[in-house]
């Protein structure tokens, strides 16, 4: 067994987004051998992070979905969670 942490290959997709004031890390990323689909995780500014169960094909699949979410959820969507709020 190696000790070596494995490889990650970060979107070009990736990086931070603001609406109302509110920023959040859009991350999506793969391993760089072995599985060749997509994780999307979104992590605001306290830290606290999203992470998609699902897994997609391509990078610009998460993106998508992410754009989804804040269009119908809204960005604070992906702020800690609140009492009454779902995390994907």
């Amino acid at each position: 067994m190696s000790d070596e942490e494995p490889e990650i290959e970060e979107s070009p997709l990736s990086g931070i987004v603001t609406r109302d004031g509110v920023a959040v890390c859009v991350e999506i990323y793969r391993l760089g051998e072995g599985d060749r689909t997509w994780t999307l995780e979104v992590v605001d500014c306290e830290g606290a992070s999203t992470v998609w169960d699902d897994r997609f094909a391509t990078d610009e699949d998460a993106y998508a979905e992410f754009c989804r979410t804040l269009e119908v959820e809204g960005i604070r969507s992906f702020l800690e969670k609140q009492p009454g709020s779902t995390k994907h």
